[in-house]
C-alpha cells in the first residue's frame, strides 16, 4: 500500500489526508505546530493518524510521497531531507486534482484580487445553478471537497505557493489578475522567481481552455510574449486594447462589455456594490471566466450587482465622530494598498506596517503626498516605513501595538476623514494572519462607537 505523509494540519493538511484515507492510502499527518480542534476532530472521525507538536523523521521519510501545505517553505530542513530522498513534494492541489473525475476547475492567481474575483466567480456560478465548490485559499479544503462531494466545477484560488507544488494538474479555466513584487522572502528576493512561480497557471493548459489575464499589467504581456501559447486568451483592461480572437473585456467611460466568442455581456460599474478600479478589473475577469465557463449574461449581470464586498478587503467598519473606518487588513503588499488608496477621495489617516516582504514602497508616495495627513505605522519594527515617508506624509507616528496605533488615528483624525488600515504587509509581528489584523480593527471600531 503506498504511503502518503501530510505535512501541516491546517485546512490543506487535513482535507488532503481525508481524500488519501479515502482512496485507500496508509496516510499519517504530521504538524509541527497545534492541530486545531475542528480538524482533529475530522482526522478522528476518519480514523487518520496525525501528531502535532513534532515531526517523526523517521516515520515521515518513509512515506513514497509528501503533500506539503502551501505555508511550509522549500527551505524547511525535512522538506529538504524528503527531496534529498526522491520522494516527491506535491501540494494539495496536484494531489486533490487526479481525483476530480470530469469536474472543470477554475483557478485563480494574482498578486491582488484574487480573493474578490474567486468569491465573485463562485457566486455567479452558483446563482446560476451550477453545481459548484469553492476552495485553494479560501472555502473548504480542495480535497476535501473532492473527498465528500461530488461536483461539476471547482473555483479555485491559488497561491503562487500552492502554484508551486503543481505538476499535472490542469486549470480549464485559468485566471491571473496581476503580478505585482509580492512573498520575495519565499523567493530570494527575486522577482523573477515569483513572476515564474505565477505564471504556472499556464501550466498543461491546452487549446479547448481558457487563459483570462490582465492586459495592463506589463509583466503579465511580457511573460505571455516569451511564450507559444495555444490555450484560447482573454485579456480585460482599461488602458490597453488588446485584440483576441477568443474575447476579451475593455473598461471604459464607467462601463466594460466581456465578451467570449459570440456571447457578451455589458456591466455598469456604477451599479456595483464593489467600488473602484481594481474591482472593476476583479469583475472584469470574473465575467470572462463565467461566459467561458457558459453562465448566460442576464445571469452575470444580475450576480456582479449583487455582489457585496470581500471581507477585510476595503470593508466599511463603522463611523466615530464623523470618521469613516475602512478595514482592508487583507492588502498585504504594496500594490494591494496602491489600489486602496487609489479609490480614497476624502483625507486619509493611513494605518499600515506589519512584517516586511521586501517591500518596495515608491509606488504609494504620490498617493500620500496627495491624500495622506497621517500615516501610522503599526509594528513591531517601523524603521522602513518610517524612513520611506517621513517628509512625504505631513505627519508620521510610530505605534507598536493596535491599541496605540488606532488611538494615534483617532486623535489625527477629523470629521470627513477616512482612517485606512491597509497595511502593505504581513501581519505576523502582532497577529495570527491578516483575518485576525482585520477582525481585531473592527471590534475596535465597535467598541469606540458606543
Amino acid at each position: 500500500m503506498k504511503k502518503i505523509v501530510v505535512l501541516g494540519g491546517g485546512i490543506s493538511g487535513y482535507g488532503s489526508a481525508i481524500l488519501a484515507k479515502k482512496r485507500g492510502f496508509d496516510v499519517f499527518l504530521s504538524d509541527m505546530g497545534t492541530i486545531a480542534d475542528r480538524y482533529k476532530a475530522e482526522l478522528d472521525r476518519w480514523e487518520v493518524p496525525y501528531e502535532e507538536g513534532g515531526h517523526t523523521e523517521e516515520r515521515i521519510l518513509a512515506a513514497d510521497e509528501a503533500i506539503k501545505s502551501p505555508g511550509i517553505p522549500e527551505t524547511a530542513p525535512l522538506v529538504a531531507k524528503l527531496r534529498e530522498r526522491g520522494i516527491p513534494v506535491i501540494s494539495e492541489i496536484e494531489f486533490a486534482g487526479r481525483y476530480m473525475g470530469r469536474a472543470r476547475a477554475i483557478c485563480i492567481t494574482g498578486s491582488n484580487g484574487k480573493t474578490t474575483t474567486t468569491s465573485l466567480i463562485y457566486k455567479i456560478l452558483r446563482d446560476a445553478g451550477y453545481n459548484v465548490a469553492l476552495g485553494g485559499n479560501i472555502g473548504e479544503s480542495f480535497a476535501y471537497s473532492v473527498a465528500t462531494g461530488d461536483y461539476d466545477w471547482y473555483v479555485l484560488e491559488l497561491s503562487s505557493f500552492q502554484l508551486d507544488g503543481m505538476h499535472r494538474f490542469r486549470s480549464h479555466i485559468g485566471v491571473l489578475t496581476n503580478i505585482t513584487p509580492d512573498h520575495l522572502d519565499r523567493y530570494g528576493y527575486d522577482f523573477q522567481n515569483y513572476v515564474d512561480a505565477k505564471m504556472r497557471i499556464l501550466q498543461n493548459q491546452n487549446s479547448r481552455d481558457f487563459f483570462i489575464y490582465s492586459g495592463d499589467d506589463e509583466t503579465i504581456r511580457r511573460e505571455i510574449e516569451r511564450r507559444d501559447l495555444t490555450v484560447r486568451q482573454l485579456p480585460f483592461a482599461a488602458k490597453n486594447a488588446i485584440a483576441s480572437g477568443a474575447g476579451d473585456a475593455f473598461l471604459t467611460g464607467g462601463r466594460f462589455t466581456a465578451c467570449v466568442g459570440r456571447t457578451e455581456v455589458e456591466i455598469d460599474t456604477e451599479r456595483m456594490q464593489i467600488r473602484g478600479l481594481h474591482n472593476a478589473y476583479n469583475a472584469m475577469a470574473a465575467a470572462l471566466a463565467a461566459l467561458a465557463a457558459g453562465v448566460a449574461p442576464e445571469r452575470i449581470r444580475h450576480s456582479i450587482y449583487d455582489f457585496s464586498p470581500v471581507e477585510h478587503r476595503l470593508e466599511p467598519a463603522g463611523e466615530i465622530d464623523g470618521v469613516s473606518y475602512i478595514n482592508d487588513s487583507k492588502a498585504t503588499n504594496v500594490d494591494s494598498t496602491w489600489y486602496a488608496l487609489e479609490s480614497m477621495t476624502r483625507p486619509v489617516v493611513w494605518i499600515a506596517g506589519g512584517t516586511d516582504k521586501g517591500n518596495d514602497y515608491a509606488p504609494l508616495k504620490d498617493f500620500v503626498r496627495e491624500k495622506v495627513r497621517t500615516l501610522v505605522c503599526m509594528g513591531v519594527d517601523n524603521r522602513k516605513l518610517v524612513e520611506n515617508f517621513t517628509g512625504i506624509a505631513p505627519r508620521v507616528v510610530s505605534a507598536s501595538s493596535l491599541d496605540e496605533a488606532m488611538q494615534a488615528a483617532r486623535d489625527a483624525a477629523r470629521p470627513g476623514d477616512v482612517v485606512l488600515l491597509s497595511p502593505a504587509c504581513a501581519s505576523f509581528d502582532l497577529f495570527k494572519n491578516y483575518e485576525n489584523r482585520g477582525q481585531l480593527f473592527k471590534q475596535w471600531v465597535a467598541d469606540h462607537r458606543k
